[in-house]
């Protein structure tokens, strides 16, 4: 067991948090800007975090974190069916989560917390469909 989770969170689950953290700065700042200044709502604010970030992951955890370099539309498709999925269920999940949990608070006060749970959750489920979904190593590869 102690082997499985060493192989899973190795060096490119570090990388991955790398990539993350720039990728969330990045992202994070355009849904608050849109979401606090711009008034867009919930969906549309989360949205362009994913789509905006989700071209700066693709290509710094694609060359850097999993040092893929096959060059297939199908990879590009399963990366993209994988953000989809990813970001339906995270912050599907965390809108009601935040309202549940915050009931009593401002409508503003629990979205941006459930943007912040969305962020957390997404990043997660990201990971594992990252690694084993779109960039997964094949076996003639490694």
């Amino acid at each position: 067991m102690r082997d499985k989770l060493k192989k899973l969170f190795d060096v490119k689950f570090l990388k991955f948090l790398l990539v993350g953290v720039a990728n969330t700065i990045f992202g994070s700042g355009i849904m608050f800007l849109l979401y606090n200044l711009c008034r867009w709502g919930y969906w549309p604010a989360t949205m362009a975090n994913i789509v905006c970030g989700s071209v700066l992951s693709y290509f710094l955890n694609k060359y850097f974190t999993f040092q893929n370099r096959e060059k297939s539309l199908s990879q590009a498709v399963r990366f993209a069916v994988n953000i989809a999925v990813c970001y339906l269920l995270a912050y599907g999940l965390a809108r009601p989560a935040a309202n549940y949990l915050l009931s009593a608070a401002p409508e503003v006060i629990r979205t941006n917390v459930a943007m912040v749970i969305g962020m957390g959750l997404f990043t997660l489920l990201n990971y594992f469909g990252q690694r084993f979904f779109a960039f997964r190593e094949r076996p003639d590869t490694k």
